[in-house]
């Protein structure tokens, strides 16, 4: 008999004193885009790196989202939400944007992320929003699959020339 007993998992809105374990993860992202491309993304994880997240947290127009277990922060999402203005090229919009997105790399392949985007989602229809973007690098494979088996997808392509 299995005695395991699984953990809740639950997703909320961010507490200040919680940022510090929400760098631990973003530090892990930011290895992964290191580790990706190189060429473009700075080794470490600085005091402006890690600054930022406050500021994420402070700003009227974002929001830190966190995944926890057992207390715990095992996941998170930056997201920040506001109005497109009309332009010659495009209709005004309102924007929900996932800017930054990770699960503790000990807890994933565990729903965790799937969690935190629904909670996302319903976040943004509350706000008023009719989608939720956000952009990832081509060399993360495991993020695209996992970002099209949630329901995103492609509308937009940035691509390179290297010379």
């Amino acid at each position: 008999m299995d005695n395991k007993i699984e953990s809740e998992i639950i997703v909320r809105f961010a507490r200040r004193d919680e940022l510090d374990e929400v760098n631990r993860i973003r530090l892990q992202v930011n290895d992964v885009h290191v580790n990706g491309r190189p060429d473009i993304f700075r080794a470490g994880f600085c005091d402006e790196l890690k600054n930022h997240v406050f500021e994420i947290f402070e700003a009227e127009d974002s929001d830190v989202i966190v995944a926890l277990e057992n207390e715990k922060v095992v996941g998170f999402a930056c997201v920040n939400h506001f109005m497109r203005p009309e332009t010659p090229y495009s209709l005004a919009r309102g924007m929900y944007r996932v800017e930054e997105f990770g699960v503790d790399e000990n807890h994933r392949r565990k729903g965790i992320g799937r969690k935190l985007i629904n909670w996302i989602g319903e976040d943004a229809r509350q706000k008023g929003f009719n989608f939720v973007d956000l952009d990832m690098w081509q060399f993360n494979e495991s993020a695209q699959k996992f970002y099209e088996e949630v329901g995103f997808t492609t509308y937009r392509r940035y691509m390179e020339w290297k010379l």
